[in-house]
């Protein structure tokens, strides 16, 4: 049976099902948050210790602003009103990314990692203007002055440098690419790409790909 510590996830599929439910994108990001909660909870009876959330890329800026302010309103009352309930069951808060937004938002997600930092059930980690493509160049440009650089020292510089890379990258929404998310650290993940849009993925369809992956056989590139 494979070992499960991290589980990262694309959630595509917000806007496609707002807009066929109540012609209304944002509606399907509401409904993809009560998504987000049951896989929390649903992972932590799994005993997975990390979950990564691609939450906002860095090319997700070309949205319309409304929808923009809509998704970090939707953030922002989410944190305000589960950080406590967070802290209290012992789980840790993580951003991913470059922290440009505003004063407010800034302020409130270091709240949340410094309020939850010592917890230690289950990491979820918040992929906020995240790219990979810049994690990879930032963690580049923070080794300039160092004249051989290896695969440890790259590493050391990512976001995730303090955690195990994704056992499993699963995408929603019935697309089949990347979209530029953790490119270096899922090199060896199993790759799930789920037809369903995000907020028609339930615990079934979540433990039917666990299930599938610890029974896989992972030869990491020798014959066994």
């Amino acid at each position: 049976m494979n070992p499960l510590n991290h589980v990262a996830i694309i959630m595509d599929g917000n806007g496609r099902w707002g807009i066929k439910k109540k012609n209304n994108r944002n509606y399907g990001h509401q409904k993809g948050l009560d998504v987000v909660e049951n896989i929390i909870k649903e992972s932590i009876k799994l005993k997975i210790k990390y979950l990564t959330f691609f939450t906002f890329s860095t090319e997700n800026w070309k949205r319309p602003k409304k929808e923009i302010i809509f998704l970090f309103d939707l953030l922002e009352n989410f944190l305000k009103k589960k950080i406590n309930k967070l802290n209290k069951n012992n789980i840790k808060i993580k951003i991913l990314g470059e922290k440009v937004f505003s004063k407010k938002l800034n302020k409130l997600l270091n709240f949340s990692e410094k309020k939850t930092i010592k917890n230690t059930k289950i990491q979820i980690n918040l992929a906020l203007n995240y790219g990979s493509k810049l994690e990879i160049i930032r963690a580049f440009n923070l080794l300039k002055n160092k004249k051989k650089i290896n695969e440890n020292d790259l590493i050391s510089k990512l976001y995730t440098h303090d955690m195990p890379d994704p056992d499993i990258l699963i995408r929603t929404g019935g697309t089949k690419r990347l979209s530029n998310f953790l490119l270096w650290q899922i090199a060896y993940s199993e790759i799930y790409f789920v037809k369903k849009l995000w907020p028609d993925f339930n615990i079934k369809d979540y433990n039917r790909i666990i299930k599938n992956f610890r029974s896989i056989k992972r030869n990491f590139g020798s014959i066994q």
